[in-house]
């Protein structure tokens, strides 16, 4: 098997990450020509194409096997210099600064509960990535090996991975009073919510569509949509009377609260079931990254 030179390894994650030769050159502090040189090199020594040249830039599946690989480079490397710092000076929890770790988070358990969960790592040294994407997509990144864990909604573990059940997030549907007097002033139906928008995360947000379907026992609707890719600017587009929304009720119980928003189907809640997935390595960083998030959402879901 061929030795992969780390610095080659780090040429091809900077390529990926960055999304482009020059933004790798910059941050490798090398020339543009000299991360050509590594990517052709580690190829050549892969025997394989690892980059598909487009927009965007995308690993090929062998380039993806070594994306994983050096990410469980880096995890081996911080885990290392954790142990010989708590060897030597006795701190604890000291993370080196130089090595970048990434997760996938679905945009929504951001906007909640999961930063928090995040919060003393990162102020311990730890140089977090998270990368945002809807909860039925998280997983794909932790497929192609671009980060070490993910929050999803997705059971099945992958090969190498384990998984862990974080609790249930619910949803609700909300509007503002001026939206509700414009669109449904005789309140959401099976007969009017076809004349009320919907914000969305994106179009790969099917929680509008999936929501309406089950609250009124309907086979298949189809929604006029407009598209917000942030929770809270969901929330935000919501409160400026541009339609309804449906978001996770943490999110908006102070609206709530104050009859800012309204719930449109006070009855129905939509329930997303969230999983950690990681590595299977035993590993301090995994594990650090692990225990924080398993004890966020045992504190903020259900």
């Amino acid at each position: 098997m061929a030795h992969f030179q780390p610095d080659l390894l780090e040429c091809l994650a900077a390529i990926v990450e960055e999304g482009g030769f020059d933004r790798a050159a910059k941050r490798l502090s090398i020339t543009q020509s000299a991360v050509t040189q590594r990517l052709h090199l580690l190829e050549s020594q892969a025997g394989a194409v690892l980059i598909v040249r487009g927009r965007p830039l995308k690993a090929t599946p062998a380039g993806r096997i070594l994306l994983k690989h050096t990410m469980q480079i880096r995890v081996l490397h911080s885990d290392t210099e954790h142990e010989l710092r708590n060897l030597s000076h006795g701190a604890v929890g000291i993370f080196d600064e130089e090595d970048r770790v990434s997760i996938a988070v679905n945009a929504d358990s951001i906007a909640t509960w999961a930063l928090p969960a995040f919060s003393a790592l990162v102020q311990r040294g730890l140089n977090l990535e998270i990368i945002a994407d809807d909860q039925d997509f998280t997983q794909e990144w932790l497929r192609d090996g671009q980060v070490l864990g993910c929050v999803t909604t997705f059971q099945q573990a992958l090969r190498g991975c384990q998984v862990v059940p974080l609790g249930t997030m619910a949803y609700v549907a909300v509007a503002s009073p001026a939206a509700i007097e414009r669109y449904c002033p005789n309140g959401l139906s099976p007969f009017s919510f076809r004349n009320l928008p919907f914000i969305a995360f994106g179009r790969k947000d099917h929680l509008q569509t999936e929501f309406i379907t089950r609250a009124f026992h309907l086979k298949q609707v189809k929604l006029k949509q407009c598209f917000v890719p942030s929770s809270k600017g969901q929330v935000h587009a919501a409160l400026m009377g541009w339609g309804g929304t449906v978001v996770p009720e943490l999110l908006v119980r102070p609206q709530l609260a104050t009859g800012e928003l309204v719930n449109l189907v006070p009855e129905m809640k939509l329930y997303l079931d969230l999983y950690w997935h990681c590595w299977n390595l035993n590993s301090a960083l995994i594990n650090a990254l692990s225990e924080a998030v398993i004890s966020a959402a045992k504190c903020a879901l259900t």
